[in-house]
């Protein structure tokens, strides 16, 4: 079980973007993981009228390293850890170690 997963809400810690929040796109294999919004690039894209693209220049959304990144507790409004506990009926679970609230 990962720490991230998609849907999870997030603040960015280091970087550019730092302060910002958003929500997790896509969890990838090697620690870097897609933020809706966050860390945006411009990419140079070259028309194709067969493919109806018109081209120019576009705000892509890159990954961002898993170490720059903490879920966002909307209650508190602070960051917070993640942590594993397991339930009474013996499943594994998700938990934010700022107030002991379940993310699964």
């Amino acid at each position: 079980m990962q720490k991230f997963q998609t849907g999870d809400e997030v603040l960015v810690t280091a970087g550019k973007d730092k302060g910002k929040q958003g929500t997790v796109k896509t969890v990838f294999e090697n620690d870097r993981i897609l933020v809706d919004g966050i860390n945006m690039a411009k990419k140079h894209v070259k028309p194709n009228p067969n493919a109806g693209v018109q081209g120019g220049i576009e705000d892509i959304e890159m990954p961002i390293h898993r170490s720059n990144i903490m879920h966002f507790d909307k209650v508190s409004g602070k960051p917070s850890r993640v942590g594993f506990k397991q339930t009474d009926d013996g499943k594994k679970v998700r938990y934010l170690k700022v107030n002991g609230e379940n993310l699964d």
